[in-house]
């Protein structure tokens, strides 16, 4: 980025771009466990399934707020070591912080007055494990929001002459490159064997994977964030702006960035919120609905129903890896498939993928719970076309996966570009509520309309499906026609 003094950041190697990007998979391994365990793994605590939505509450709610506050106090930071750097390690060590308390809330619950009784036999509720549990949760996105703003914004400011191009498909490979690795860890179920003495009296099998793979997450994103801090060299702000750091940037001029929005940005907006209310039931119940309607486990139920559960989750893990992977060789096509088609069209595609998945997702539901004769020891061992069909509708969501990641972020940069604006770091904020507020939305009705329609996961997957039908026809219709050319010109992708 240049300053209006003449200063830009200083030109640095490809290999040390992308090196200044590494934390990005160091968040996204732990993010990747966040969606592929907590909510399974909450419900063996005692917080019914209905209710297991109202834990991911409280997240989306924080970055209605961390979101384009953090952008804009980023954009404004005068510390020495750079804008984004400060915001960059903060928010990685509650992150640290928080997965220690969500993976020990058992122990933590147990020490607390939780049952005394082994986890072996004792199959009901641990309240105050439950409790630690979710704030340990809120926490945790909470400080995911704080630090991959930053994150992103920085790689728009260092990308140079490489271009933002560049930057978006390095943010991008890294997310993929976390996210096969995190959900390797959550498909693994090898912990407990790896290092037994994770397991306590509080805290079996499943307790213990999840422990195991979050303290090497800690470790992991460690070595990330140590390696970014040291390759990425930002500018001052001092030197890049002596007056910026002087402006307004009290908690309310957040709000007033709302008024100021480049033209078309509001379609964004409202095409980034409706595809993300059809993305958010499968984010969030995943792997629940493998382990509840694929393999017909309980995580409530008999010891062999709560194993026939885990096994689901476990594959739904895997499944999520082979996503992961789809997802990244997708990252590295958008650009040319932008150029041929324009980003608004690719981002409709990808909605109406969605749709067709969703569509999938409801009709297997179907065919597995018909021919579900009542055996769990049967509905885990097969019959093989469901399991496989389920892993290929996971595996084919990599793809609109990779536009959501990009497309939004990437439009809504370039349309700040063509205003002539570099505050790319509120631009991301702002953009961040539209995420939000949707998880906000379904976070508080996927539970109240699964039992309005019968227990299980089909019913939040039926509502994801019309809403990507929708949404769909209101890209076609709202999105602003940009040039071919210029997705990748300006962007520098996005999460959450």
């Amino acid at each position: 980025m240049v300053s209006e003094n003449g200063v830009q950041d200083p030109e640095i190697s490809l290999v040390r771009l992308i090196l200044s990007c590494m934390v990005a998979g160091g968040v996204q391994y732990g993010w990747a466990l966040q969606l592929s365990l907590l909510t399974p793994y909450v419900q063996t605590l005692g917080l019914p399934h209905s209710l297991a939505s109202i834990m991911w509450l409280c997240g989306p709610i924080a970055g209605f707020v961390v979101g384009p506050t953090i952008g804009m106090w980023s954009d404004r930071c005068g510390s020495r070591f750079g804008r984004r750097k400060p915001f960059i390690l903060a928010g990685c060590f509650i992150i640290c912080c928080a997965v220690m308390v969500i993976g020990f809330s058992s122990d933590i619950g147990s020490a607390l007055g939780d049952t005394m009784e082994n986890c072996s036999t004792y199959v009901g509720p641990r309240w105050k494990a439950a409790l630690i549990y979710v704030v340990g949760f809120w926490v945790l996105d909470f400080s995911n929001n704080a630090v991959q703003g930053p994150a992103r914004a920085m790689m728009a400011d260092l990308s140079g002459s490489h271009g933002c191009s560049t930057g978006n498909i390095i943010y991008a490979f890294w997310m993929a490159f976390g996210n096969i690795l995190g959900y390797a860890s959550g498909a693994s179920g090898s912990w407990h064997k790896w290092f037994p003495f994770l397991m306590t009296n509080s805290c079996c099998e499943a307790c213990a994977n999840l422990k195991g793979a979050f303290l090497i997450a800690v470790i992991f994103l460690g070595i990330c964030l140590a390696i970014t801090l040291i390759s990425a060299k930002e500018v001052p702000l001092s030197e890049l702006d002596a007056e910026a750091s002087k402006e307004n940037s009290g908690f309310f001029f957040v709000f007033k960035a709302f008024k100021n929005l480049p033209s078309g940005m509001l379609s964004v907006l409202l095409m980034t919120s409706l595809t993300w209310m059809a993305w958010f039931p499968f984010i969030l119940y995943d792997t629940d609905w493998m382990g509840r309607e694929i393999y017909h486990g309980d995580p409530n139920g008999t010891k062999e129903e709560i194993e026939a559960f885990n096994k689901g989750v476990q594959q739904g893990a895997f499944g999520l890896l082979l996503n992961s992977i789809v997802l990244g060789i997708t990252a590295t096509l958008l650009e040319p498939m932008c150029r041929k088609f324009s980003s608004r069209v690719v981002w409709v595609i990808g909605n109406f993928t969605l749709f067709l998945a969703m569509v999938a997702i409801t009709v297997l539901s179907a065919i597995s719970n018909k021919s579900f004769t009542g055996s769990i020891s049967t509905a885990v061992r097969g019959p093989d076309g469901i399991k496989i069909g389920a892993l290929a509708i996971f595996t084919a969501l990599g793809f609109p996966l990779a536009i959501l990641y990009s497309i939004p972020f990437a439009t809504a940069a370039q349309l700040v570009a063509n205003e002539g604006s570099t505050q790319q770091g509120l631009c991301t904020g702002v953009l961040n509520v539209s995420i939000v507020v949707p998880q906000v939305i379904i976070a508080l009705s996927a539970g109240p309309w699964d039992s309005l329609f019968g227990k299980g996961n089909v019913p939040a997957f039926g509502l994801a499906a019309a809403l990507a039908f929708v949404g769909g026809f209101v890209g076609l219709a709202l999105l602003p026609k940009l040039s071919r050319n210029t997705l990748m010109s300006s962007s520098f992708g996005s999460m959450h």
